[in-house]
């Protein structure tokens, strides 16, 4: 093996970044907006537990603090295009769903839209934002999920910072013995 050689700290986040990059959505009164998030953990199961990072510079924050809710929807390389174009543009000065589209539909818990072209949807109440005055870290309760049938891997997109990403891999299944 090669020899390692450092790493400055802040591209850390480059090697662990936590899952697929996903679509935002929340509204609250008569506005709505989508945003682009990488920075979010599965904490628990049961309930459905989601912590993540909304930067309060972010659009998106105040109407998510305003509402208590949202949706994850979580795209696919088909949407590369539209997942670009939500990430580099503010909700406050366009229409998201219109310049890139995205079409809302309505969601079964929350009033957020959902994304249709999106391969899931994870409709979430916040369940504690104790975090969020410090860290803009919220943890979501997901009342609702949706999921496409087909494919059942899809072709998810994580990225790596300075505009590159990896694109999820090839499914590996192993079970021990005595695991389940």
């Amino acid at each position: 093996m090669a020899r390692k050689h450092d790493l400055p700290l802040h591209e850390v986040r480059r090697y662990l970044e936590p899952g697929p990059v996903v679509l935002v959505t929340s509204c609250h009164a008569d506005e709505r907006d989508v945003m682009v998030m990488g920075w979010h953990t599965v904490m628990e199961f049961s309930p459905s537990l989601i912590g993540c990072v909304i930067s309060s510079a972010n659009h998106s924050h105040g109407l998510i603090r305003a509402s208590g809710e949202c949706v994850i929807n979580l795209p696919t390389t088909r949407q590369l295009e539209a997942v670009l174009g939500v990430g580099s543009t503010t909700g406050a000065e366009i229409d998201k769903f219109a310049a890139f589209g995205l079409t809302p539909e309505a969601s079964e818990q929350v009033a957020a839209p959902s994304i249709r072209e999106c391969h899931a949807q994870f409709e979430c109440r916040l369940h504690d934002d104790s975090l969020v005055g410090r860290y803009d870290f919220f943890i979501w309760e997901v009342v609702a999920a949706r999921v496409a049938p087909r494919p059942r891997h899809p072709e998810t997109l994580h990225y790596k910072g300075d505009g590159t990403f990896m694109v999820s891999g090839k499914v590996i299944r192993r079970n021990r013995a005595g695991l389940k």
